[in-house]
């Protein structure tokens, strides 16, 4: 049954004293607008600092003042099994066992890589179905692998766009896209997230489509990763990528992540760019000829661990196990819940023609994201915003992106939100 809200300060302070959840808000750090924090909500662009990174990236910086190279064995977290540490968190966060799940690189440098092994187009199969305004790093990337293996990416890159009118894409699309070009197609990626819009697809039933066709499935998960229920492994995805700077909270730029299926490990028909971190730690130092694969997704690593960074993301990601994220998925869903309620109290006072909603409302297909469209107002509504407190996301031409999360949001941050917002309009 659905809640029954106030847009009230006393209401939303309410919900704020009973939830568990609510200690870990001093666990960050905010940025300050006229002596208080501001209403922080671009956790879906960049996270806030946990209070503990500080003393993660300084635990590394003295091992390495002390230690000097003797820090890869001798520091207090070992440099040379750093990336071991992820595994588990990962795991958790993807639906995922914990040998098909890696802590490296960046996100776009990893889809290259991911592409090397799942994409290997021929004259018969070469097309790649994505998103339309899928995130344009995304794009690039898969126009330039189309280009790399000497194909033409307009004809070879199908992108399925929202219908006449509509700002949403309808899966029924995709699905039928996938039936169109069985016989041509060699690899479907998308975000699992859709970045501008905030839409979550039905991983599962899109990733059973595409191996229907004979295609593989993957996925860009930087807006999935830390804020959707995932279950890769049981879904069958065959690869995935992420950021962990948004959700996660790991600083800017910091290490991204990849899943790789256990299926397509120790496949010798799945090729792979190789390095030297990708080899046997027990054979590493042997420096021999030969690669030899790990039994993992840590194949693909190509160097060693990136430590500064992946001391910010250790911080983060002990902060989501404390939590736990089943919690934080419960208090999501209590904010997702407010923040209609507040946004649909004030498109019923100023009238609808003044802002509309365009993330989907159903539960399955949102997370924390929402964005909205504000008819007739320019960026200077979102200056406006930004002038009162509100941290929020531009996106041209007229897209306002909004993300209350749970680690470290309030229901008092939704109700001051929808307070600011009111009075602009």
């Amino acid at each position: 049954m659905a809640m029954k809200h106030e847009f009230s300060l006393a209401y939303a302070q309410e919900l704020d004293a009973s939830d568990s959840l609510n200690r870990f808000r001093s666990r960050f750090l905010f940025p300050q607008h006229e002596g208080r924090a501001a209403v922080y909500f671009t956790g879906n662009s960049l996270g806030l600092q946990p209070v503990s990174t500080r003393d993660y990236v300084l635990q590394e910086l003295n091992d390495w003042q002390t230690f000097g190279v003797e820090g890869h064995f001798e520091a207090k977290n070992p440099w040379f099994s750093y990336h071991e540490m992820f595994a588990k968190p990962l795991a958790k966060l993807c639906g995922a066992k914990e040998k098909e799940v890696v802590a490296m690189g960046s996100l776009t440098n990893n889809l290259h890589l991911l592409m090397v092994s799942f994409y290997r187009p021929d004259a018969k199969r070469n097309k790649i179905i994505c998103e339309k305004k899928a995130f344009p790093s995304d794009t690039y990337a898969l126009q330039s692998q189309i280009r790399f293996h000497s194909f033409d990416y307009r004809e070879a890159l199908i992108e399925i766009a929202p219908r006449e009118g509509e700002y949403t894409i309808h899966e029924d699309d995709i699905l039928a896209a996938i039936e169109l070009h069985k016989d041509s197609l060699a690899l479907v990626m998308i975000g699992g997230v859709n970045y501008f819009t905030g839409q979550v697809f039905d991983m599962q039933k899109i990733t059973r489509a595409a191996h229907d066709a004979g295609a593989f499935c993957g996925w860009d998960l930087a807006h999935g990763i830390g804020n959707i229920e995932l279950k890769l492994h049981e879904w069958q995805v065959d690869f995935a990528a992420w950021c962990s700077y948004k959700y996660l909270n790991s600083s800017p730029g910091s290490v991204a992540g990849m899943f790789v299926h256990e299926k397509h490990l120790n496949n010798p028909a799945i090729p792979r760019f190789e390095g030297w971190w990708g080899t046997d730690p027990q054979t590493r130092f042997l420096m021999e000829d030969t690669f030899r694969p790990m039994d993992s997704a840590w194949a693909w690593q190509l160097s060693n661990a990136p430590v500064l960074t992946m001391a910010a993301h250790k911080a983060a990601l002990d902060i989501f196990e404390e939590a736990g994220f089943e919690n934080l998925r419960t208090k999501m869903r209590v904010m997702n819940s407010y923040l209609d309620f507040v946004l649909d109290e004030i498109i019923r006072m100023k009238g609808a023609g003044k802002m509309e909603i365009i993330t989907p409302r159903k539960a399955e297909e949102r997370g924390c994201q929402v964005s909205l469209v504000f008819p007739g107002r320019g960026k200077e509504l979102f200056t406006a915003l930004t002038q009162k407190g509100v941290i929020a996301d531009w996106r041209e031409p007229n897209v306002v992106r909004i993300a209350p999360v749970p680690l470290y949001n309030s229901i008092e941050d939704i109700y001051r939100f929808g307070e600011i917002l009111m009075e602009i309009l």
